[in-house]
């Protein structure tokens, strides 16, 4: 067992924590997610951190691109900002690069990976949320096309989005196994995107309804084969729930440090308040929440290197972060006590942003039916 970062990854952390630091320095009230801050993070790779060299992608390894994301968490406090950067690198562009024929990749891939173009992932459905096999967007061949016809809900990017990854029913009597993926693209007619949702977390990631109303779309844009959409939504998910939970592990080391020098230096009754035992062991706890988290997350990383994962593997990843992505918030909102509040420090939207952790990519209680499962319960 060799618990230390190559030479490679230990340089790819140093760089991207660097930038992601000038990111976070930023004071754009409200950032161009195309000219402005999504721009920075393409000059970092970050949109194409896992995309394969030869579709224009840096072309890591789970374990190396984990890393550049916990970077990325670590020095940039805008979790919105890097949700919207990852869910379109792991839910638009790794499931046409892993699934689609050449022909789509060569289209789509580069200037997905590039982040010229931005991807969302429209599966979401106001009855199909955990249950994916509730959907009712439908799509209905006509010779060499499909009619898209339904509505998709919370559909992060979808307000920015070039590009939507779309999961339509196209045989209903085969339920998970006749759902089909679809690469839509944002001006074809019949598609109509609503509103950014008024979210309080992940602000920065927009989020909206997107609306098909007998939306053409070519018989070659299918990603993978027809009836391939819950595999390769399943795909998706693992990078999902092993690397983008990365960048909570980069918010907790920024907590911890900071909550480290706030207690440190914070006087009251004529001692900092680290000299008290329920501070100091508080801290203590956040240290061994973030710390049995990354072992479990790079964990489950090597073994999606090795293809030896398990659903139990990244489902035990994925609560145990999620869960000491939001206690690690509270503990320190508590530490900062009344200055948590203030817009002059990142703890309160810290706690805000990490709560959706127990949501996203599946919930918490999701996770621990799987992990259920995977012990044979």
């Amino acid at each position: 067992m060799d618990f230390s970062w190559t030479d490679q990854q230990q340089t790819v952390y140093d760089r991207v924590l660097a930038g992601a630091r000038a990111l976070g320095a930023q004071t754009a009230p409200v950032p161009d997610p195309v000219r402005g801050l999504w721009r920075g993070c393409a000059e970092l790779g970050i949109t194409g951190l896992s995309v394969p060299e030869e579709w224009g992608g840096r072309g890591y390894d789970a374990v190396t691109t984990a890393r550049a994301v916990e970077a990325a968490g670590r020095g940039c406090p805008d979790m919105g900002l890097l949700f919207s950067v990852l869910a379109h690198l792991f839910a638009t562009a790794m499931p046409i690069v892993e699934h689609g024929d050449d022909t789509l990749r060569k289209e789509l891939v580069p200037p997905l990976a590039a982040g010229a173009r931005i991807g969302a992932n429209a599966i979401t459905e106001e009855a199909a949320g955990s249950d994916v096999t509730a959907l009712r967007t439908t799509a209905e061949r006509h010779g060499d096309h499909y009619a898209l016809n339904g509505t998709k809900t919370f559909v992060s990017n979808a307000p920015i989005a070039d590009l939507l990854l779309v999961y339509a029913v196209t045989d209903p009597a085969f339920g998970f196994l006749g759902v089909t993926c679809f690469a839509v693209d944002r001006d074809t007619p019949g598609v109509t995107i609503g509103a950014p949702f008024d979210k309080p977390a992940l602000t920065t990631c927009p989020a909206a309804t997107v609306t098909f109303t007998d939306a053409v779309v070519p018989a070659t844009r299918v990603v993978g084969r027809p009836g391939q959409g819950a595999a390769i939504f399943q795909s998706s998910m693992r990078w999902e729930r092993s690397c983008l939970f990365a960048a909570y592990l980069g918010q907790m080391d920024r907590l911890i440090d900071e909550t480290v020098q706030h207690a440190t230096t914070r006087q009251q009754f004529g001692r900092p308040i680290a000299a008290n035992q329920a501070v100091s062991h508080r801290i203590a706890e956040m240290k061994l929440r973030l710390e049995t988290a990354r072992l479990l997350l790079y964990r489950t990383c090597w073994l999606l290197d090795r293809d030896e994962h398990t659903p139990l593997d990244i489902a035990l990843a994925k609560l145990h972060t999620a869960e000491s992505a939001v206690q690690t918030a509270l503990d320190a909102t508590q530490l900062f006590a009344g200055s948590a509040h203030s817009t002059r420090t990142d703890i309160e939207r810290a706690l805000r942003d990490a709560l959706p952790a127990r949501t996203f990519s599946g919930t918490s209680d999701i996770q621990r039916e799987l992990i259920a499962k995977g012990l044979g319960l």
